[in-house]
């Protein structure tokens, strides 16, 4: 396995509704926050790579049918405690088949968990990677995402307008209630800690070519960001939190010639669009083909 260049995609993640990414429980809990938002070592919010990088990874999971589900069985021993048992399962008629094996026995507990795919073969795994302990056939990790940092520059100019009213320096305060099903009251009352809508971060994004099937895989990558903007990042998603979108996107590439001589990314997109409605038939990876042709000939 040999790189054969890197593409890279830079531009703004928007916060179109409050994102909550969670931080340390240390984090100091200001005018009664329970839930803090994650902050860098000067009390700046990110969105880490991580966070980026599993969800992308989750919905493409989702979208494809290439997630790997657990049923957990809970044996009962002769001193009445549960020991755990871990039965793995891709689809929906193993999973029935499992899950009927136990569930009429009381010496049983049964619970379900999905993880990511780790078989070490599709394109998922080529992607995204795989565990240390999995002999993978695809090779290395493609795809790196890095930490997003807040765009203090439109903070600061926007500050006395679309931020003037928050609480704190760079975040705004949401009450949260339980609502009882009978009789509508809320109770409960908690304070969560928001990114605010109009809030914008730095997107960097490097994906790795090792062989020609590579560039063909970049539009998985396409996709999964797509996904995540009909989606949400971050927690409570389903109570209308985390909605971004991409925005100001530019996709350059290296290929070692770049790295041998003046270090400069060559646009691969020359066009007029700056979000995910560029396509990837859009995008031109000649410069690098013809890289990977001259390389095997």
């Amino acid at each position: 396995m040999q790189l054969k260049g890197k593409i890279f995609i830079e531009g703004k993640i928007i916060v179109k509704t409050g994102l909550m990414i969670g931080g340390s429980d240390t984090d100091v809990m200001i005018g009664g926050i329970e839930n803090n938002v994650i902050k860098n070592s000067e009390g700046i919010p990110y969105i880490p790579g991580s966070s980026l990088k599993g969800k992308i990874r989750c919905l493409l999971e989702l979208a494809e049918g290439r997630y790997q589900g657990l049923i957990i069985v809970s044996e009962k021993d002769d001193s009445g405690k549960f020991k755990k048992h871990y039965n793995e399962f891709n689809n929906a008629e193993e999973y029935e088949k499992i899950k009927n094996k136990y569930k009429d026995n009381s010496q049983y507990k049964i619970s379900i968990k999905a993880n990511h795919c780790n078989c070490g073969e599709c394109d998922i795994c080529a992607i995204f990677g795989v565990s240390a302990s999995v002999n993978s056939k695809v090779g290395r990790t493609r795809l790196y995402v890095r930490d997003a940092e807040l765009d203090l520059i439109h903070f600061e100019e926007n500050r006395d307008t679309l931020f003037k009213n928050l609480e704190l320096n760079y975040t705004e305060s949401k009450w949260e209630n339980t609502i009882d099903r009978l009789t509508s009251a809320a109770s409960n009352p908690r304070l969560t800690e928001r990114v605010p809508a109009g809030a914008r971060f730095n997107f960097n994004l490097v994906y790795n070519i090792f062989e020609d099937e590579d560039i063909d895989r970049f539009n998985f990558v396409l996709k999964g960001l797509r996904l995540l903007e009909d989606d949400y990042l971050g927690g409570s998603g389903s109570r209308g939190y985390g909605k971004i979108k991409f925005d100001d996107l530019e996709f350059t590439i290296k290929t070692l010639e770049e790295y041998e001589g003046k270090n400069v990314a060559v646009p691969i997109y020359n066009g007029e669009k700056k979000d995910l409605s560029i396509s990837f038939e859009e995008l031109d990876f000649s410069k690098v083909k013809r890289r990977i042709i001259s390389e095997s000939s």
